[in-house]
Formats: C-alpha cells, sequence, structure tokens
C-alpha cells in the first residue's frame, strides 16, 4: 500500500513538474509576445508622432505662406486707396479748372458779342 502510494505521489511529482514546466514556457512565449507588443507599440507611437509633426510642420510652413500672402494683400489695398485718393484730388482739381475755363469762357463771348 505504501509503495503504491509512493508511486502515485512520484507519478503525481512528476505530472506536476510537467505542468509547471508548461507553465513556464508558457509564461515566457507570453512574455516574448509582449515584448512584442510592447515594441510594435512603441513603433506605432514614434511614426504617429513624427506624422503629427510633419503634418505640424506643414500646416506652419501653409499658414507662413498664408499670412505673406495676406501681408502683400493689404499693401495692394493700401497703395490702391492711396491711388484712389490721388485720383479723386485730380477729378477735383480738374473739375475747377474746367470750372474756372467755363467762366473764362463765357466772359470772353460776353466780350465778343458786345
Amino acid at each position: 500500500q505504501l509503495q503504491l502510494t509512493m508511486s502515485e505521489k512520484n507519478e503525481l511529482m512528476k505530472s506536476l513538474e510537467m505542468v509547471q514546466k508548461e507553465l513556464q514556457e508558457k509564461e515566457s512565449e507570453m512574455k516574448g509576445e509582449i515584448s512584442e507588443y510592447k515594441d510594435r507599440l512603441l513603433q506605432a507611437e514614434k511614426e504617429h508622432q513624427d506624422a503629427l509633426t510633419e503634418a505640424n510642420r506643414k500646416n506652419e510652413v501653409e499658414i507662413e505662406a498664408c499670412q505673406d500672402k495676406m501681408n502683400s494683400l493689404e499693401h495692394f489695398i493700401s497703395s490702391q486707396k492711396l491711388e484712389i485718393e490721388h485720383l479723386k484730388s485730380n477729378k477735383e482739381q480738374l473739375n475747377n479748372s474746367l470750372k474756372e475755363a467755363n467762366q473764362t469762357l463765357r466772359e470772353l463771348l460776353k466780350t465778343k458779342v458786345r
């Protein structure tokens, strides 16, 4: 009886050792997979960060180009306003000259008629 029990105990011990060995192998395998997933995650995060950085850089360049264009348009508008003011002033001077010329012409016509 004792020998049978000892034999069963030995078999159970061997079985337990095999199960423990399998568990250790499985644990080692899972740790390897976890490490691989962590590496892939870090790589994906790096690629994502690089893409964000590049997108931000492109946006900054585009914003700068738009600001330059806006400044150029503001300068153009400013120069056009000055040109309009200048033309208005010239028009007013021409109108005054025309009135004076018409007045002189009327006076000349009156003198000629007499």
